[in-house]
């Protein structure tokens, strides 16, 4: 995943909050957000599902509680989820979350060629993990997540972002949804057919220029998914 996606309040936004029971309150607008920044992710706490603001990194540094850059890891490869030594290991098996999102933008790695890809008519539920920390001084948490990246085996994917798509989860699937956000189901083995890389809903592509303007100098096309949950 290149590493930006935009939050807008839309129809689709609310039609995803409504299925999931929550509400975004301020978050409703975030134009353009890259590693490192605030993200909001539903989780579930004690039973509740909530919505917290996180850091778009999975690995901060202990005492400033900013991202430790000498680790990538805003995305969480899936191929390393099932290695104990990852950093996603144990948030895989103990605090999954939902990352919401209205679009988000590959590159190609040439620095030139980029694209918006949206879901055709809905709203995006990322796949992610997320850790807790401990902030010393004031006794409050902060959380920080990763969005789970797939490889791409799609062909369409090869002219957007040849090494790997974020993994998008269906937010009407109550009973997915139930289980991923349960920080007691530890059964991580049932989520395996949801690691393959298939596009599950139309995906609307827009050639862009600049990543961080988010314009689009071309027409859009679509990605017809292969169905399926």
């Amino acid at each position: 995943m290149c590493g930006r996606f935009n939050l807008i309040d839309s129809p689709e936004i609310q039609w995803l909050c409504q299925s999931l029971g929550v509400t975004l309150g301020p978050r409703k607008a975030q134009g353009d957000i890259a590693p490192g920044g605030t993200i909001a992710i539903v989780h579930e706490v004690a039973g509740e599902r909530r919505v917290s603001d996180a850091i778009w990194w999975l690995f901060l540094d202990a005492d400033t509680l900013k991202p430790n850059y000498k680790y990538a890891s805003f995305n969480s490869r899936s191929d390393k989820l099932d290695i104990k030594r990852s950093l996603a290991y144990h948030p895989y098996r103990e605090s999954r979350c939902l990352i919401p999102a209205s679009a988000f933008i590959e590159g190609l790695g040439d620095k030139k060629t980029y694209h918006m890809i949206e879901l055709d008519g809905s709203a995006i539920a990322f796949g992610g993990v997320y850790k807790e920390y401990l902030n010393r001084d004031t006794g409050e948490s902060v959380y920080s997540a990763s969005i789970i990246t797939l490889p791409p085996l799609v062909p369409e994917w090869n002219e957007i972002h040849p090494k790997s798509m974020p993994l998008m989860l269906d937010f009407e699937d109550e009973a997915l949804v139930a289980k991923w956000l349960d920080p007691t189901f530890h059964d991580v083995a049932e989520f395996a057919p949801l690691l393959e890389p298939k596009v599950r809903k139309p995906m609307k592509v827009t050639r862009i220029g600049k990543p961080s303007k988010w314009d689009p100098i071309a027409d859009s096309f679509l990605i017809v998914g292969q169905g399926g949950k």
